[in-house]
Parts: structure tokens; C-alpha cells; sequence
């Protein structure tokens, strides 16, 4: 037989699977995460004619003469770069800028998977559109330990964060070095009201009152007394024992102590003033002309709260941050990240996702954003890498190979025929 049928029949194998490549490329061109995939064709062996010969005195070299036997696809190859990004504005979806797989389970395997849409199901475990548990830290107290070895990310519906008393107090703004308009006034008088919480998460609000003495006999031009005592009070108007000391603001600025323990009364090395059960941080309060705005810039405590709502936000980094009822934000969980030395090493599984082999290496686990991991993109998706105009345009390539092929067995086949007519 035609060593030619052959060799037709190699190429219409081999470009039947460039077809089948492209066409898939094609179906799968809104897929989330998907990566196109390319055909690559060698020769297969060739069938010696004529070995090579050696110059012999006189006589030159000869090359060797070989007859090819064929084509056949030498692999099929996947396209890691980055696909563009669909903004969809759910808090679950996610997506890898850069290199990474976010890793999902199934059963006991680990899987790995570009396609980030994820969500929280009834028992309020973060998994794929179907249903694989997406793997990462789940967060104690709002800390995530990432050294540990990643699991399922659990949302902790009705878990309780428990009251907490304000300690610290910080007051920022200006306190008016201007002398009031009143001319018989003996002492000018600022009043900030403070909402505090105590240690049973209960509001109250306490009073911190600026008093500055005002000199009746004073003359214009005269400079103004620059201390003002601090005290605070209670929601009664009453004042608060032991809560109360003198503001320095020479050159309109605070006069802060040169240690940590500074006599009572007076700010440390930080701005800190002790007041009662307080530390009120006035170390940005200025004595300047003008309105006095001196007001709360922020204080901590806060009431008890339960995360009640599968309200939650993802940072770059991939932390999962919830809402609880008291307003309160803490981390809930991080997803992990995996990178491979060989990606194109990866064995497609299904499902958007791949399974790691021997010639992709082994994952590296860690945290979005580190050293060679990408980040989180929250509220968007990866869509298809797939170029239309160039899968289309191997789709023409792949076709006219085909039927180039199908010419090579037709005039096989015509040679062959003229060769049983030589009997008649």
C-alpha cells in the first residue's frame, strides 16, 4: 500500500484534533476562567531510503534519503495569561490579578480553579458555583493564623463579639486664643460631650469641659492666659473624681511631657492625659485665633453585637471581613492562594478546576498579595482569554488542512485504482 495514504491519514487525524481544540477554545469563550488551549504538530518517524555516505577519496558524501511517515499532535497546550476582568459587583465573586489558583476540595483532593464565583451555603461554608468547599483560614477573634494548613472557610453565623468599656478617648481641634466678646467675662468655657460605653456595652455620655481663666482688668493687647484646665463630668453634671488636670498650649500648640509617666494631670511623651478610667489623647488640640471646634475625633468600646447577615466585603489580600449588629467590622476567614512552577503541568478535571501532576510541582500554598501570589479583586470575575478573531482564524487553518489531507488519500486512492485497472 501508499506509504501517501498513510500519511493522509495522520494529517486528518492530526488537524481533527486541531478542529476539536478550536472548537472547544470557541464553546468555551464566556466561561469564567477559562484558558485557551493551542495544538502543536510534529513529524512522526521517517523511513530510511538511502543512508548517509562519507567522502571516499574521489568520491563526495551523500546524504540520507528518508521517506516521512506522517504527522501526529505533539501536545496541547494551555494559555495562562491574564484574562479581562467582568465586574459584577457581588461580594462573592472573586478574581485572581496575577499568578494563582484559588484552591477548592473535593472529597479528600484538593483542586485548583481560576473561576471565582463563590458564595456561602446553609451551613454557611464559602463554596463554588457547584457546591466544593473553597479552602483558606477560618479566623479566631478576628486574627487569621495562615501557617496553619488551609480548610474550609466557615462564616460564623450568630457568633456573639462581647461588650467592651472605652478606655481611650482622642479630642482634636482648635481651642480659641481670642478673648470672649463679653468684656465682664472672668473664664471662657468650651464643652465636648463624649459618648462612652461601660463594661456591660451600656451608652452614657460624659462631658470633657475646657475652662481658661480671663483676667476682668485685662487691656488690649494683652496676651492670653495659654493653660486650660480639663475636667470631666458625668451625664448628671457631676464631675468625675480624679478626672481632671491642665492643658499647656504654649505657641498654640500641646506641651507634652518628655516620658510615659508624667505627673498627674499633665500629657505623656504621646498626648495621653490619665482622666479618671479615660486616656483622652489631646496631643492635636491647637490654640490659635479664631472659633473654638475642638471636638471627639474617635473613642473605642463598643456594645455587644452578633453577625446576623451574610453582609461581608474581601480585601485584596482575600480576608473576608463581616458586619456584625453593633456595626462592628472583624476578619471572618482568608481564602488561600496556590502557584505551581509549571501551571501548563496542570490536568483539566472539569468544573473550571485542574488537579496537580507530576510535572506541574507541587503547590505552593500562602496568603493573595505575598511573595508571587496575585491579589483578590472583589466584586468582579476573570472572563475567557479566548481571541475570537485568532480561533476563528485557526478554525480556517485547521479546515483547509483537513481537506488538504482528504486530497492526499483521494489521490492515493486514484493511483491505487490505476494500478488494479492494469490487470484488465
Amino acid at each position: 500500500m501508499l506509504r501517501s495514504l498513510y500519511s493522509g491519514i495522520s494529517g486528518l487525524h492530526a488537524h481533527q484534533q486541531m478542529i476539536d481544540v478550536t472548537g472547544n477554545n470557541i464553546a468555551n469563550v464566556n466561561t469564567v476562567g477559562y484558558k485557551t488551549q493551542s495544538v502543536e504538530f510534529q513529524d512522526t518517524l521517517s523511513q530510511m531510503v538511502g543512508a548517509a555516505g562519507s567522502p571516499q577519496g574521489t568520491m563526495g558524501g551523500t546524504n540520507p534519503s528518508q521517506v516521512g511517515l506522517g504527522v501526529r499532535v505533539s501536545g496541547i497546550n494551555s494559555n495562562f495569561s491574564q484574562g479581562s476582568a467582568q465586574t459584577t459587583g457581588k461580594s462573592g465573586d472573586m478574581m485572581v490579578q496575577g499568578d494563582g489558583f484559588f484552591i477548592t476540595r473535593q472529597g479528600n483532593e484538593q483542586m485548583y480553579t481560576r473561576a471565582g464565583s463563590f458564595s456561602f451555603d446553609a451551613n454557611g461554608t464559602l463554596v463554588t458555583s457547584t457546591g466544593q468547599p473553597v479552602q483558606g483560614w477560618t479566623a479566631v477573634d478576628g486574627k487569621v493564623t495562615a501557617s496553619g494548613q488551609p480548610g474550609d472557610i466557615k462564616m460564623p453565623l450568630g457568633a456573639t463579639i462581647p461588650p467592651a468599656a472605652t478606655k481611650s478617648i482622642t479630642l482634636k481641634g482648635n481651642l480659641t486664643s481670642d478673648f470672649p466678646e463679653n468684656k465682664l467675662a472672668t473664664e471662657d468655657v468650651v464643652s465636648i460631650p463624649v459618648k462612652v460605653f461601660d463594661k456591660e456595652g451600656a451608652t452614657h455620655t460624659v462631658t470633657a469641659k475646657f475652662t481658661r481663666a480671663i483676667d476682668p482688668n485685662r487691656a488690649s493687647g494683652d496676651t492670653p492666659d495659654t493653660t486650660w484646665d480639663v475636667a470631666l463630668y458625668d451625664q448628671d453634671g457631676v464631675a468625675i473624681p480624679g478626672a481632671d488636670g491642665e492643658l499647656d498650649l504654649t505657641n498654640g500648640k500641646a506641651i507634652v511631657s518628655a516620658t510615659d509617666s508624667p505627673a498627674a494631670g499633665e500629657l505623656d511623651k504621646d498626648g495621653n492625659m490619665k482622666l479618671g478610667d479615660y486616656q483622652v489623647n489631646m496631643a492635636d488640640i491647637t490654640m490659635y485665633s479664631g472659633q473654638s471646634d475642638a471636638r471627639v475625633f474617635s473613642t473605642d468600646g463598643q456594645t455587644a453585637g452578633a453577625l446576623t447577615s451574610l453582609a461581608y466585603t474581601v480585601s485584596d489580600t482575600g480576608e473576608i471581613t463581616g458586619v456584625y449588629s453593633n456595626g462592628l467590622k472583624q476578619t471572618l476567614g482568608q481564602v488561600a492562594m496556590a502557584t505551581f512552577k509549571n501551571p501548563e503541568g496542570l490536568e483539566k478535571v472539569g468544573n473550571s478546576t485542574y488537579r496537580s501532576t507530576v510535572n506541574s510541582g507541587y503547590a505552593q500554598v500562602g496568603q493573595p498579595a505575598s511573595a508571587g501570589m496575585g491579589q483578590v479583586i472583589s466584586g468582579a470575575l476573570e472572563m475567557s482569554n479566548v481571541d475570537l478573531a485568532q480561533e476563528f482564524t485557526n478554525l480556517v487553518v485547521a479546515q483547509r488542512g483537513f481537506q488538504a489531507n482528504s486530497k492526499i488519500i483521494t489521490t492515493s486512492d486514484e493511483i491505487l485504482q490505476e494500478l488494479v485497472s492494469m490487470k484488465r
